[in-house]
């Protein structure tokens, strides 16, 4: 982080996170991230709806080979996650979605 960081410094990230509004303006709205610690960087991300991570993964022409698969909460949250540049800046997507786990059958239920 620099601490001389001016607004003109973040120039790139809030260019492409303007872009990214007129663009993709229909798509579902994401929680977005801006940095000083990283200036260029615009992060996207999508809580308790992987939907919504593929709808903007698959608009931005993302290839689904990229995306990382991951889980925390002990297991019970599913994270999705892929960058890409967009517009001269990093461009960060992460997804949380709830694991779904199957019910199991009462012992002695037939």
């Amino acid at each position: 982080m620099s601490e001389n960081l001016t607004l003109d410094g973040m120039a790139v990230a809030l260019r492409a996170l303007r872009l990214l509004a007129v663009d993709f303006g229909h798509l579902p709205a994401p929680h977005v991230d801006l940095s000083t610690i990283f200036p260029d960087h615009v992060q996207l991300h999508f809580h308790s709806d992987l939907s919504a991570f593929e709808a903007w993964r698959d608009a931005l022409g993302i290839d689904p080979d990229t995306v990382g698969y991951g889980e925390q909460s002990a297991g019970q949250t599913r994270v999705l996650t892929t960058s890409a540049d967009f517009a001269g800046a990093v461009l960060e997507l992460t997804g949380y979605g709830d694991v779904h786990v199957p019910a199991v059958a009462e012992a002695g239920a037939a």
